[in-house]
């Protein structure tokens, strides 16, 4: 949202200019003269106050039309973890099998209710309960190694094996030796703004960003049709779909060798497997999309395929354009979708 509040501005403004950290991810301020947007910290020379305008958000600075700033790249630092952040979870990694204490947080300088704020803001869920998530999954993945449940679940910090399986259901839904599949988060900053990757044993099944209209939907529909519980965690899929989207925004990616696990009827896989033959760089449309599916009468049917995408980048909805060649919806916003077409098109 753009913010008119001319005292409000006059504030963020004189933090802009003092390179206030506090103030970092608060404010996005929009130069008119360069149009490039900026956040307090940046080390770029100074525009004056006329020449400024100030966001609650950077989404709302990429619609006005402006760009992100390449020296303090806002839409990458501003969502990335503070140092007490990081700082708790190089204790987590640390120790993966352990609980990290309000105490403990505290022995490292570290406040756990600034800790349980951050994680609440930007994952939905507290500090704990972020662990919790973690050394399930650590656990499961035990499991599904051949270990037995009574090994996994006292070597994981668990008092007892009872225990171990009502948390193992709480979070998943099934107990420990039902062995069914689980979905797990992870999230990831970008040039274009932090991203959630969920994945399946099988492949990614979700890829956004974390503003994505209708996100909640997709995260209960992704549940119920995969009939598994989403937790926080990382596996093989997850690591693979962070290095490649790095790769990709850095210009030396255009083709991703992911395994994917979309749940969706044979029409919508169609046309998210036409999709990725869409060479990076080039754009179509629903007309085009349905001819070259030998339906072409079905373009509203494609249209509707292409908004049930849940992999973005990868299956790539975004260079699917009008067919007068005007920019159409995109689920992480129309500036996104434009930002990304001239990203292909100069890494061609």
């Amino acid at each position: 949202m753009k913010i008119t509040d001319s005292a409000q501005c006059d504030r963020w403004y004189q933090a802009l200019l003092a390179r206030a950290s506090e103030y970092t991810g608060v404010f996005f301020v929009g130069v008119k003269t360069t149009g490039v947007f900026c956040i307090a910290v940046c080390r770029a020379r100074k525009p004056k106050r006329e020449n400024v305008e100030f966001y609650s958000d950077f989404k709302s600075a990429l619609d006005a039309g402006f760009r992100p700033c390449k020296v303090c790249r806002p839409t990458e630092n501003a969502c990335t973890a503070p140092p007490y952040i990081e700082q708790a979870l190089a204790l987590v990694r640390l120790t993966p099998k352990a609980r990290i204490s309000d105490s403990q947080l505290r022995e490292h300088r570290i406040s756990p209710e600034r800790v349980r704020r951050w994680f609440l803001q930007h994952h939905g869920i507290t500090f704990q309960a972020f662990q919790r998530m973690q050394r399930v999954n650590v656990a499961l993945q035990e499991l599904r190694g051949g270990r037995s449940a009574t090994d996994v679940a006292f070597d994981n910090g668990y008092d007892s094996l009872s225990g171990f399986g009502y948390t193992c259901k709480k979070l998943t839904g099934h107990s420990p030796a039902a062995r069914q599949q689980t979905i797990v988060i992870h999230r990831f900053t970008t040039p274009l703004g932090p991203m959630f990757v969920c994945a399946t044993e099988r492949g990614v099944c979700l890829l956004e960003f974390v503003d994505r209209r209708m996100l909640e939907t997709e995260f209960s529909d992704l549940q119920r049709l995969l009939r598994a519980q989403i937790i926080a965690g990382q596996n093989a899929h997850t690591r693979l779909a962070e290095r490649e989207i790095g790769e990709y925004f850095a210009g030396t990616r255009r083709a991703f060798t992911l395994a994917l696990d979309t749940p969706g009827s044979d029409f919508q896989r169609r046309v998210w497997a036409a999709l990725r033959q869409l060479p990076s760089g080039e754009t179509t449309h629903y007309q085009a999309l349905a001819e070259s599916l030998n339906h072409p009468t079905a373009a509203r049917a494609v249209a509707a395929a292409n908004g049930a995408n849940r992999i973005a980048i990868v299956i790539p909805c975004h260079r699917v354009i009008g067919k007068d060649g005007s920019m159409t919806g995109y689920g992480g916003g129309v500036a996104r979708k434009a930002w990304l077409l001239a990203h292909e098109k100069t890494c061609r």
